[in-house]
């Protein structure tokens, strides 16, 4: 079993390219997320999460998806220890 790892700035540029070129090329969006998960080396589960996640008003934008990335990388595991 691999380990997990997060993506990188550069995966998630990759990731953006891949979908403004294969989402010109196809109708469907399986084959749009397999066809962009097979270029940076992750899997296509990871791919549709983060398409999804970091989707906003205008499209997935890799540098406010990496931005919203290291936020909740940060917040995640802030203690809550109440008085």
């Amino acid at each position: 079993m691999s380990r997990y790892t997060q993506l990188t700035r550069e995966q998630r540029y990759r990731i953006y390219i891949l979908e403004k070129v294969v989402q010109t090329q196809t109708q469907t969006q399986t084959q749009t997320q397999t066809e962009i998960a097979s270029t940076p080396g992750v899997h296509k589960s990871t791919t549709s999460r983060e398409l999804c996640r970091n989707r906003g008003g205008k499209g997935y934008g890799p540098k406010q998806a990496h931005k919203l990335a290291c936020h909740r990388r940060q917040t995640k595991n802030s203690a809550r220890i109440t008085p």
